[in-house]
């Protein structure tokens, strides 16, 4: 099995959907309004970005946050954690050994988005 769609709550779909496209360098692959959804792919699994769903918090991988932070960070994107490492994986528990690197961003609506990627070792 395999996620096929994560839904994420907004308020204004525009909003949301300008800021997603910024964010994710890509345009939606569908909108529908009404009722007030739009989607974006990420490899495969569906981000529906939605008016009135529940909040979510997800976690995108990126080949490398601190770099992926600044080049955010140079075009007006809210940072609100920095990045760090969040799990040192000398085991390669989930992966090959190697750091786990997170920091977050918030969204238009409010949500933080998890960025991580992974420092082999």
């Amino acid at each position: 099995m395999k996620f096929r769609q994560i839904a994420l709550g907004c308020d204004d779909l525009v909003r949301a959907r300008e800021f997603y496209t910024r964010l994710l360098g890509k345009e939606a692959l569908a909108t529908f309004d009404p009722p007030g959804f739009c989607f974006f792919d990420m490899d495969g699994t569906r981000l529906m970005i939605e008016v009135g769903a529940p909040r979510s918090l997800i976690y995108i991988e990126v080949p490398d946050v601190r770099t992926t932070v600044e080049e955010l960070k140079e075009r007006g994107f809210n940072i609100t954690t920095e990045p760090h490492v969040v799990f040192p994986d000398n085991g390669g528990i989930f992966d090959k050994p190697g750091n786990e690197w997170l920091a977050f961003v918030e969204d238009s609506e409010g949500n933080n988005i998890g960025l991580m990627s992974r420092e082999v070792l």
